[in-house]
C-alpha cells in the first residue's frame, strides 16, 4: 500500500480500537469533515439548532462507541464509511423522537417533513458531497497557506488565494500584478505554481480518507464532479 500504510484513515482501520494515535486521527478526520455532516442534516429538514445537536450527537456516539470499528477495510473509504454511519444515526434520531413525542417528551424539530430534496432536485447525498468537496479544498487550502508563510510569502498568497479556484479575467490579473509590483508574466507563473501545488495537496488530503489508489481515483472523481472547477 505504500504511503496509505500511514494514513489517518489507514491508522484507524488497521488499530481498529482506543490506541492514541488512532482516537487521534479520527477525532482529526470527524473535526475536519464535519461541515458535510452538518449540510446532510440541514438539508433533511431540520431547523438550524436541531441539526446542530444531531451532528454533535452523531460525531460524540461515533467516537465514544467506536462506529469505525466495523468498518471494512477492503472498502474503506472515510466518505462513504462516515455518510453510512450518518444515515443509520439519523433513522434512530428519528425513531427515538417519535417514541418521545408520543411520550410527551421533547423532540427534534423539522422544517419539512420530506427533506429529501429541494426545488431544483438536489438531494442531501449530493449536498454532502460537496460540502465534502469544499472541506477537502479547505484543508488543502490550510495547508498551501502554512507553506507560503513558512516561505515568507503569505502576502502572496493572501492576494493570489482567490486566483486558484476560479480562473481570473485580464483587468483581475493586471490589478494584482499592479498591487503586488510584479510583471503580468511573474505573476500568472506564481499563480499557476500555487494552483498546481494545491492540486497536489488535494490528492494528499484524499489520500487521508482511502486505503488505496483505487479508491483515490474514485474519490477525485467524485470530488471533481462536484467542484467542477477542480477539473
Amino acid at each position: 500500500m505504500g504511503r496509505f500504510e500511514t494514513t489517518r484513515w489507514s491508522v484507524v482501520l488497521r488499530a481498529r480500537g482506543e490506541a492514541g494515535d488512532a482516537r487521534a486521527a479520527l477525532e482529526q478526520l470527524c473535526r475536519t469533515y464535519r461541515p458535510p455532516v452538518l449540510a446532510f442534516v440541514r438539508f433533511r429538514g431540520y431547523t438550524a439548532d436541531a441539526a446542530e445537536d444531531l451532528t454533535q450527537a452523531f460525531f460524540t456516539r461515533f467516537l465514544e462507541r467506536g462506529w469505525h470499528a466495523s468498518a471494512d477495510p477492503g472498502r474503506g473509504r472515510f466518505r462513504s464509511f462516515l455518510l453510512t454511519a450518518l444515515k443509520r444515526f439519523l433513522i434512530d434520531a428519528d425513531a427515538e423522537a417519535a417514541a418521545l413525542k408520543r411520550g410527551g417528551g421533547v423532540r427534534f424539530e423539522l422544517l419539512d417533513d420530506d427533506g429529501c430534496a429541494d426545488a431544483t432536485g438536489e438531494t442531501p447525498d449530493a449536498v454532502f458531497e460537496r460540502e465534502w468537496a469544499h472541506a477537502v479544498l479547505k484543508a488543502a487550502l490550510g495547508r498551501l497557506r502554512t507553506e507560503a508563510e513558512q516561505a515568507g510569502k503569505l502576502e502572496l498568497f493572501r492576494r493570489l488565494a482567490e486566483f486558484l479556484i476560479e480562473r481570473p479575467d485580464e483587468a483581475e490579473y493586471a490589478r494584482a500584478a499592479e498591487d503586488l509590483h510584479l510583471r503580468r508574466n511573474t505573476l500568472a507563473v506564481a499563480v499557476h505554481r500555487m494552483r498546481q501545488r494545491l492540486r497536489e495537496l488535494v490528492r494528499e488530503e484524499l489520500m487521508e480518507t482511502t486505503s488505496n489508489r483505487t479508491e483515490l481515483e474514485e474519490e477525485l472523481r467524485t470530488l471533481r464532479g462536484s467542484m467542477h472547477e477542480l477539473s
